[in-house]
């Protein structure tokens, strides 16, 4: 299915706070974010960039018409795009794996750097994670750190949960927007929100389980998967958690999460959530990038029509995994 007319047609910038944070982000900088400023999978990055207070340069693409520029350095055109500024091959290597470069990356004047690809916004943000490490400079770890045992097995818990996110609710969120009878009627509006509740309160029960954890061992639980510590396990949901609302307003009976107190045998659950979900609403690179919401109803008007030409509204469509 190729891009349709509302493809093409999308508000072409961002809005509201995000607005603020791409114009503060224009200048020419080594780094280069290549952003659709819609897409829940650009937040994803554009959070941690400015979670870690690491300088880059905010630029705007059309995921539906891509510039040719662009292309050549990602030819899957995918976004986001992280264009990293890498030393030439003949930068030696030491006995412990490590350049013997001591230029930084943000060196605008170093000559025998080449604007490289990352993408896939997961894969983005371990890389900005491990290589702007210094906690002073861009703060806490957002994956556990150290070589101990311990440290190892919390990293990959947190990436199991990761998966979770990306492998069942986020396909679970696509899934329960694009319902339209009219053109499938293999699964009904209720199968897609049982689903997309059984996944989110699948995660849920795990916060409350590390919570208990934590609080057998004397430490503070909540309210992020890592207790005090924000983690990329959260930015993997953030985006998604916030575009909840586009259910609200174009499904029939909405995402159906209850109110307090109606929660049943799920209000711990539920309660949990909306402590978290409070807790994302008040992270400041977390709303920074987000725009406004008449604009995110406008845009994803052509997800609810299942009308969308892009790689993720394709993959819904045809029950196939996230590109």
């Amino acid at each position: 299915m190729a891009p349709n007319e509302v493809d093409r047609t999308i508000h072409p910038h961002t809005t509201g706070a995000a607005a603020d944070t791409a114009a503060a982000h224009q200048a020419e900088k080594p780094l280069k974010l290549y952003a659709g400023w819609f897409c829940p999978f650009v937040q994803r990055t554009w959070i941690t960039l400015n979670e870690k207070k690491i300088d880059y340069q905010y630029i705007e693409i059309n995921p539906y018409h891509k510039d040719p520029e662009f292309l050549k350095l990602n030819p899957r055109g995918l976004v986001p795009t992280l264009g990293v500024p890498v030393p030439a091959p003949t930068t030696s290597v030491n006995t412990n794996g490590n350049s013997n470069d001591t230029d930084t990356m943000n060196n605008p004047t170093k000559k025998d750097r080449k604007l490289k690809p990352i993408y896939e916004s997961i894969v983005i943000a371990e890389y900005l994670d491990e290589h702007y490490s210094d906690t002073t400079a861009h703060g806490p770890r957002l994956l556990p750190s150290g070589d101990d045992s311990l440290a190892a097995y919390e990293r990959a818990r947190c990436r199991l949960w990761i998966d979770h996110i990306s492998s069942r609710i986020v396909p679970a969120f696509y899934r329960f927007l694009q319902h339209t009878p009219e053109k499938d009627d293999s699964y009904t509006i209720q199968d897609a929100r049982d689903e997309l509740l059984k996944q989110t309160k699948v995660f849920t029960q795990q916060l409350l389980e590390l919570d208990a954890e934590r609080e057998e061992l004397g430490l503070a639980a909540g309210p992020w998967f890592l207790g005090e510590q924000f983690s990329l396990v959260d930015i993997t949901l953030i985006p998604w958690a916030l575009r909840l609302f586009l259910i609200d307003h174009y499904k029939p009976g909405g995402v159906g999460i209850p109110e307090k107190g109606n929660g049943g045998e799920d209000e711990e659950v539920w309660g949990r959530w909306r402590t978290w979900y409070e807790k994302v609403q008040e992270r400041d690179s977390v709303m920074c990038t987000m725009s406004e919401r008449s604009k995110y109803i406008e845009v994803y008007q052509r997800y609810a029509e299942d009308k969308t030409g892009s790689q993720v509204g394709q993959a819904t469509r045809g029950g196939r995994s996230m590109p």
